[in-house]
């Protein structure tokens, strides 16, 4: 070989390792494939909307009765509290009896305050708390969602199998694993003290939650499409969804007690706020 053909061997070679180099060195092209980062830069994620969306094949979620106009906080008008459809084709006659108790309680004006209003653990609700954004810590072992109003905390342990003897629980035990852009949320073991909605629509012991998230909206939306059975309330399992925006600031500290400035119990004495237990839960 001749001392030109070498040096442009040589110079072949050198380029061929220059660009790989600086493909390496470039994020877009050196991003290794791994789990969604939903805390990224402080993300919080607000839900938009309080109710959940069916999705393609499910059958209807809980809706407002069509009867009674719903308005919402912060619109404009006099806000009004849920009055739920029973004619739901999907619900068992245990369930329609429980809302049907509860909307008899708020036509007959009793103010039926959300439990998060309350300061109560908010179980399936828990992805419908309005106005306050939620948090995610994420480490291999563990993801935990923060709600920042209240407090709540729920834990899910990556990559492990349900306890043999799950103790029912506000939150229910979770566990869950990253399927490439998801993370799949699978929860049991919750008690029978919460709702599956802000209707109020009632859960066994049996409930069993099926949660996917991602990030959708080049990461300004969170959506997780959710999977909802529990033999005892409803016929058929439902399939919904439920979507976040971000926002970027760090979590806050936020307090939910009897005496706040925002009180809104004290001309409603007959409504329990606080949560109070004979005995503790541990």
């Amino acid at each position: 070989m001749s001392d030109r053909a070498r040096k442009t061997s040589l110079s072949a070679v050198t380029l061929t390792a220059l660009l790989c180099a600086g493909a390496a060195s470039s994020p877009a092209l050196a991003q290794k494939a791994g789990p969604p980062d939903f805390a990224a830069n402080n993300a919080g994620w607000i839900a938009m909307g309080t109710d959940w969306n069916a999705l393609p094949g499910s059958p209807p979620p809980v809706k407002q009765d069509p009867a009674h106009r719903y308005v919402p906080n912060n619109t404009g008008g006099q806000p009004t509290f849920r009055i739920a459809d029973i004619n739901n084709p999907n619900l068992t006659e245990f369930a329609k009896a429980s809302l049907k108790k509860t909307n008899d309680d708020v036509l007959a004006g009793k103010p039926m305050w959300s439990r998060s209003a309350r300061c109560w653990a908010t179980g399936p609700a828990f992805l419908l708390t309005p106005a306050q954004p939620m948090y995610f810590i994420q480490t291999p072992q563990q993801v935990r969602i923060l709600a920042q109003h209240d407090n709540d905390v729920r834990r899910v342990y990556l990559d492990v199998p349900h306890s043999a003897n799950v103790k029912p629980s506000w939150y229910g035990e979770s566990v869950g694993h990253y399927e490439g852009d998801t993370l799949v949320v699978d929860t049991i073991g919750f008690n029978d003290k919460t709702f599956i909605d802000n209707f109020r629509t009632p859960h066994s012991e049996k409930l069993h939650l099926v949660e996917r998230y991602r990030l959708i909206d080049n990461g300004e939306r969170l959506e997780a499409e959710v999977t909802i059975e529990d033999p005892a309330v409803l016929i058929k399992p439902l399939h919904v969804s439920h979507r976040w925006r971000r926002v970027q600031q760090p979590i806050q500290e936020w307090r939910c007690a009897a005496g706040e400035s925002n009180n809104p119990f004290s001309f409603a004495p007959d409504v329990d706020l606080l949560p109070t237990a004979a005995k503790s839960d541990f």
